[in-house]
């Protein structure tokens, strides 16, 4: 394939060496609408010309809070070749954190993809003196709309037709291609300033993971597009000659993704947890034998290696059989015909990704951050680039080295050029040509490992430490509990907040005949506390004396972006957590 230096570059190489029909597809009104190459290509430089014609410079910037659809593309690659920079927003967060994100880039028009973005938004755009004008993709009565930029575009065309070429070609690779936001989990976001060079990067480090996918096949897309790891695999499929489809909406993920069969998609660990969640109940509920026979087939798929060497004849036997009786459902599920799953965002558990890989669902898990762009290591497709339980191999065109406290650094085309108007966090996250993550690792072999987060590690009142994420996996692969926060810094001992999984729970309570009026009349029935402390019992078996969990404290609420809980990539906010539960926590300590 032929390198790519800007990120825009992927559309001209695929109208000489990938013209696909349906390039972007979306659903709209229960019908697939689709885009070729030729309507992509006729979009962006249409929308380059609006912009033209409306006074846009290199370096000024746009921000977008769209949910993922084809003009999203339209409109990044209409900016990114003119040089103007795109700052991308989540769809979910706070109005505190949009009122400091378009305050701080200082973007000079922002476009929303709904009626429900733009009227969640309309509070605070007034408080934004950098903001000009507000278009909107859906049609709004009395706001400006996307296709007004289309046509002036159009209008004005043939005179910046030479200024378009002369544009693009002064956009250099070390140019600034976004600010994205990293939603963090204290205090407000830092702005992320990533190149054409670092995403470009990592595209193209990006082919060395995704090598069976070929060209035509299809990529689903549900995560936001203003998630960099979506974002980068959006960029890479298309590099790759892949037909993108992009979910109707977030309830019609699962018949979206049946009826387009997709080849690959990008996901985050909890909704593997989910899905598979989801499929032991199904399994719970079936008649004896077939129950039998299903949590027989779960068992062959717990002992799943991915190397074939490590599989008796035996074992295949086996799983050949399970497979036919009850894993090829599993894939079926997810359309049929998923090859990779990329795995990102927070840790996978090994239980899951033996599970997934068992049914032919090779989920990928890999590590990196909104600073690398955000791939620094990740799993392969088949053996010896595959080890359950850790972040991936380390590759050639990414540097990664182990400081003396643990904390992993990593060097590379990928890593950011800094925080934007932040020197001096800056000057901190990158020392010596390293960048430090802020996470504890290992390196065995070619393998990464993350442990935990340097900043969440805490130190119990007798000077031990304990790293709560490594506890908190270890718990959530209990049915019983759908999250929970590890707590115990500057006291005696460790404890948790604990969320139960109220669907499993609730069917559990059916089956033992519990009565129950709401989930808070729940969580106090001694039998149900019972059971949870059976469950924490059984999975402190698994940990050292000091990251047992000594006590807990059960709550009933949902721990979600919108409840400000976790981020919007689905990471615990602790300090968040610790202030809303703080009569619990006394309780726990004082007690």
């Amino acid at each position: 394939m032929r390198e790519i230096k800007r990120t825009f570059d992927i559309l001209s190489y695929n109208e000489t060496h990938q013209p696909l029909d349906k390039a972007l597809s979306i659903k709209r009104n229960d019908q697939w609408e689709s885009f070729t190459i030729k309507e992509y290509r006729k979009n962006v430089d249409l929308i380059s010309y609006g912009f033209i014609e409306m006074g846009f410079k290199k370096g000024d910037k746009i921000a977008t809070v769209i949910n993922n659809c084809p003009e999203w593309n339209f409109i990044d690659f209409g900016m990114s070749q003119l040089g103007v920079v795109h700052v991308g927003i989540y769809p979910t967060i706070s109005e505190t954190e949009y009122l400091h994100i378009l305050k701080h880039s200082e973007a000079k028009i922002l476009i929303v993809s709904s009626k429900e973005l733009y009227t969640k938004l309309l509070p605070v755009i007034y408080q934004v003196d950098s903001i000009q004008e507000v278009y909107s993709i859906e049609e709004i009565s009395g706001v400006k709309s996307l296709n007004d930029i289309i046509a002036l575009g159009e209008k004005n065309q043939e005179k910046h037709k030479e200024e378009l070429v002369e544009r693009k070609a002064a956009v250099l690779p070390e140019d600034l291609l976004t600010l994205i936001y990293t939603s963090g989990t204290t205090g407000l976001s830092k702005g992320v300033m990533l190149t054409h060079k670092n995403v470009v990067s990592n595209v193209i480090l990006g082919l060395e993971f995704t090598e069976p996918l070929i060209y035509k096949e299809k990529a689903f897309s549900f995560l936001p597009m203003s998630h960099v790891l979506e974002r980068c695999g959006n960029y890479l499929w298309q590099y790759k000659g892949l037909e993108i489809y992009y979910a109707g909406s977030i309830d019609s993920i699962v018949p979206d993704m049946q009826e387009v069969k997709p080849h690959t998609f990008i996901s985050v660990p909890r909704i593997f947890e989910k899905i598979y969640d989801k499929i032991i109940n199904t399994g719970r509920g079936l008649s004896f034998v077939k129950k039998m026979i299903f949590f027989w087939a779960v068992g062959v798929g717990d002992q799943y290696q991915p190397n074939p060497e490590d599989r008796s004849a035996f074992y295949n036997f086996k799983h050949k059989i399970a497979d036919k009786l009850v894993l090829n459902k599993w894939r079926a599920a997810l359309g049929g015909n998923v090859k990779g799953i990329v795995s990102g965002g927070a840790a996978l558990q090994p239980r899951l990704a033996r599970a997934f890989w068992a049914a032919d669902i090779k989920v990928q898990e890999g590590y990196g951050l909104t600073e690398t762009s955000p791939i620094a290591t990740a799993n392969g497709f088949a053996s010896p680039n595959v080890l359950f339980g850790s972040v991936g191999y380390i590759n050639d065109s990414v540097q990664v080295k182990i400081a003396e406290d643990g904390e992993i650094l990593l060097k590379g085309d990928n890593v950011m050029v800094g925080y934007y108007k932040e020197p001096k966090l800056t000057a901190e996250a990158l020392k010596d040509g390293w960048f430090h993550t802020g996470d504890i690792g290992k390196i065995e072999g070619r393998f990464l490992y993350i442990t935990d987060r340097k900043k969440e590690i805490f130190k119990l009142s007798g000077g031990k430490y304990v790293a709560p994420q490594a506890v908190e996996n270890v718990f959530k692969e209990s049915n019983f509990i759908e999250q929970l926060m590890v707590i115990g810094e500057n006291q005696k001992f460790t404890a948790a907040i604990i969320v139960p999984d109220f669907h499993f729970l609730h069917n559990w309570c059916t089956i033992h005949v519990v009565e129950f009026k709401d989930n808070e009349e729940l969580i106090k029935n001694p039998v149900i506390v019972a059971r949870i402390q059976r469950e924490v019992d059984k999975y402190n078996a698994q940990l050292d004396h000091i990251a047992k969990i000594k006590t807990f404290k059960i709550v009933a609420d949902e721990w979600t972006p919108d409840s400000g809980i976790l981020s919007p990539t689905l990471k615990l906010k602790r300090k968040k957590v610790a202030a809303k539960y703080e009569a619990e926590i006394n309780s726990i300590y004082q007690s």
